[in-house]
């Protein structure tokens, strides 16, 4: 049966002093919504499935072997699978991430990258 839910109904997980996530997966893809306080940093990683990064609120700064990218509010970015990066909040920042395929250490909960320590050292 369909039904929809709000982010708050999915679970808000605290994933360290700066960072939240509320997530929902399905067979082919998982959506979240991550809260980023100023300064909170996800560290260099990289995964199977594609990434598409909207802003709404804040901004956030990508850093790739390559260069960096700031995006804003309104702006998407593609990060292509098992391309490395990271990223740092420029400001407190909502950004809504869409994975697919879904994003299994997410679910599995084994993603202690995001587990550590947010900010920049």
């Amino acid at each position: 049966m369909l039904a929809a839910v709000t982010w708050e109904k999915m679970g808000t997980e605290q994933m360290n002093e700066k960072i939240t996530r509320e997530m929902i997966s399905g067979q082919d893809a998982t959506v979240a919504r991550v809260i980023l306080a100023r300064g909170a940093v996800v560290p260099r990683h990289s995964h199977r499935s594609e990434q598409y990064t909207m802003i709404i609120a804040g901004a956030l700064k990508f850093v790739f072997d390559d260069g960096e990218m700031v995006v804003h509010p309104g702006e998407v970015l593609l990060i292509p699978a098992h391309l490395p990066h990271a990223a740092e909040a420029l400001e407190d920042t909502i950004d809504i991430d869409f994975f697919a395929p879904p994003r299994q250490d997410w679910i599995t909960k084994n993603d202690s990258y995001l587990r550590q320590s947010a900010a920049r050292k």
